[in-house]
């Protein structure tokens, strides 16, 4: 008797969680509750605009002042490459333009003494011209004063082709000047924008080529989710659509969205992206733009790489359901 009670004991357990185990394979079966209509929905994750610190020359780099996690603001310098090199160059070529301004003016004295040897030059030759006409001079003595009229003309036409030249070296000079000051600003690497540091690629020391990477910023607030949505459901998303978003073990905080992609061609859907209607074999990409003011307000809420679902409204007259209804945080309260 005690061995049978055992057994039907025994029985009992196992039946027992055939049936919860069965209780949760049609559970996980069941299909889930369906949006109301005029919302659809697809599975992402977040990626975010992040711009390469690059340098546009090479050098060494000098310093690097921000680090990985750092918060920066937009024009703020983040690293220095050494500028020794270039500061010598450019005092060289202050030097050339002060040369050459100073060959302008010779040649401006050039060019005035040749203008009063070609005056004296034309006054002898009238003379010459009136004295032969009187026989008082030979033919001799006119050619030669002609002569000396062309001559002086022509030493007067190179004296100002030669000021063109200089003037032409003083431009070349001051752009020479221009460039090198350029390098150095450029040697100061700033943020173009307010961001994260996501990535520290060098350290001071280090020589660089020209476009070699010094640091890697995000911009936390210009953040995104890619999703792919069936055919029947993308033909109705538009550009600036509605859209709440819905990160993986973050439910309880709805984040505002809009569209702000529709790719015009459908795609075959990628195998590591579910869509409603898996049998779909075609699918749009879209880019739903997460709101700027509230990642603004939450910069450590969002973070890139983040899944979630985007939900769609694509009806304008649909309403949202409860979970899907943003909670006011406690910054806009106050």
């Amino acid at each position: 008797m005690f061995i049978r009670a055992k057994r039907l004991k025994a029985l009992i357990t196992v039946l027992a969680m055939t049936g919860i185990g069965s209780l949760f394979y049609v559970v996980a079966l069941m299909p889930r509750s369906e949006l109301p209509e005029g919302i659809v929905s697809g599975n992402g994750r977040t990626e975010a605009t992040d711009v390469d610190i690059t340098t546009k020359f090479g050098g060494r780099l000098e310093s690097v002042l921000a680090k990985e996690g750092d918060e920066v603001k937009i024009s703020q310098i983040l690293a220095q490459f050494d500028t020794r090199e270039l500061h010598s160059q450019l005092r060289r070529a202050r030097a050339e333009v002060r040369r050459t301004r100073q060959e302008r003016r010779v040649a401006t004295a050039v060019i005035a003494q040749r203008e009063s040897e070609l005056s004296l030059a034309e006054k002898d030759m009238r003379r010459s011209a009136q004295l032969y006409e009187n026989d008082s001079i030979a033919l001799e003595k006119l050619e030669r004063d002609e002569t000396a009229v062309e001559t002086a003309r022509a030493t007067l036409t190179a004296a100002r082709a030669q000021l063109s030249n200089v003037d032409a070296a003083i431009e070349a000079a001051i752009a020479n000047t221009e460039l090198i000051k350029t390098q150095i600003d450029d040697s100061v690497l700033r943020s173009p924008i307010r961001g994260r540091v996501l990535y520290r690629l060098a350290e001071p020391g280090e020589v660089l080529p020209a476009g070699g990477k010094v640091l890697t910023v995000l911009d936390p607030t210009d953040m995104y989710m890619t999703l792919f949505l069936p055919t029947q459901d993308a033909t109705r998303v538009g550009i600036g659509v509605e859209a709440r978003i819905l990160f993986d073990g973050l439910t309880d905080q709805v984040i505002p969205a809009k569209v702000s992609f529709v790719a015009p061609r459908a795609q075959f859907t990628p195998k590591e992206v579910e869509t409603r209607t898996e049998r779909e074999k075609l699918a749009f990409r879209i880019k739903v733009k997460l709101d700027s003011e509230f990642l603004y307000a939450h910069a450590t809420l969002a973070k890139a790489g983040i899944p979630g679902v985007a939900y769609i409204r694509v009806d304008p007259n649909a309403k949202w359901p409860q979970n899907l209804q943003p909670k006011e945080s406690t910054q806009q309260r106050q």
